[in-house]
C-alpha cells in the first residue's frame, strides 16, 4: 500500500519509512506540513502517518485541511502529547487513531494494519476470498489450506486487487499504490509482478484479467453449479 509519513525528525521519519518499506509498502517521507498538504491535493495515499509539530503548517492544520477537502484517507497521528483533551480534539478533528511517542514499532505496524484493513472494509486481519485465505498479521497466503510463498511486494499487490474487486485498475494506479517517489519501476514492472502473482495463485479463486491498453480487473471466481 502507499503510505505518506509526515515527520520533521529525519532520523525517526526515515526509520519508520525503512520499517514499512521492508514490509512491501510504497512509502514517502515529508518533513514540512505545507509541502505535504500541497502533495495531498493531487497524490492519493492509502494511509497517512502524521506528526503534529511540523514547520510551515502544523499536523493539526494539515488534518483539518484534508478533511475540509472531504479526503477520507486514514490518518494515524504520531504525538508526544498524552493529555486526554488533546486526544479527544484530534479524534474530533478527523484523526482515525493516534500513537504516543516514544512508541514500539511493532505497535505502529499493528495500528497501520488495522487502519488499512478498515479502509478496505475488513473486520479482521484474516480474511477469506473464495478458496484463498489472507493473513495480514503474518503476511501469509493460503490456497485450499496450502501455504503459497509470496514476496512482500506480491503480497501488497494481492491486497490491492482484493481491495478493488470488480474495478478496473490501470498500471499507473497500481504503480501509485505499490511504489514510492524514489523508486523508478521499469515500464514492464507491473506486468511482471502481475504475471508472478498469477502463477503463484494459479489454484486460487482470484481471477486477474488483462484489459489490453486499459489495465487489469480482478474478481473472485464463482463455483460452477453442478450439472
Amino acid at each position: 500500500m502507499r503510505i505518506l509519513v509526515v515527520e520533521d525528525t529525519q532520523v525517526l521519519g526515515q526509520a519508520i519509512c525503512d520499517r514499512l518499506t521492508s514490509l512491501g509498502h510504497g512509502v514517502d517521507l515529508m518533513g514540512d506540513g505545507q509541502r505535504a498538504d500541497d502533495l495531498l491535493k493531487y497524490q492519493a495515499f492509502d494511509l497517512i502517518l502524521l506528526d503534529l509539530n511540523l514547520p510551515s503548517l502544523s499536523g493539526l492544520q494539515l488534518l483539518q485541511k484534508l478533511r475540509q477537502r472531504d479526503d477520507d484517507t486514514p490518518v494515524l497521528i504520531l504525538t508526544a502529547r498524552d493529555q486526554i483533551e488533546d486526544r479527544i480534539r484530534l479524534l474530533d478533528e478527523g484523526a482515525d487513531d493516534y500513537l504516543t511517542k516514544p512508541f514500539d514499532f511493532g505497535e505502529l505496524e499493528a495500528r497501520c494494519r488495522a487502519l488499512l484493513r478498515r479502509k478496505q472494509g475488513y473486520a479482521s486481519n484474516v480474511t477469506e476470498h473464495g478458496n484463498i485465505l489472507v493473513n495480514r498479521d503474518s503476511r501469509q497466503v493460503f490456497v485450499e489450506g496450502e501455504l503459497v510463498g509470496v514476496t512482500n511486494r506480491e503480497f501488497r499487490l494481492l491486497e490491492i486487487f482484493l481491495g478493488h474487486l470488480g474495478r478496473v485498475l490501470s498500471k499507473d494506479e497500481i504503480t501509485d499504490h505499490l511504489f514510492n517517489f524514489n523508486e523508478t519501476p521499469g515500464p514492464n514492472a507491473i506486468e511482471l509482478y502481475v504475471g508472478r502473482l498469477r502463477k503463484k495463485m494459479i489454484e486460487g479463486d482470484l481471477v486477474i484479467s488483462t484489459l489490453r491498453g486499459i489495465g487489469y480487473v480482478a474478481e473472485i471466481a464463482k463455483p460452477s453449479k453442478p450439472q
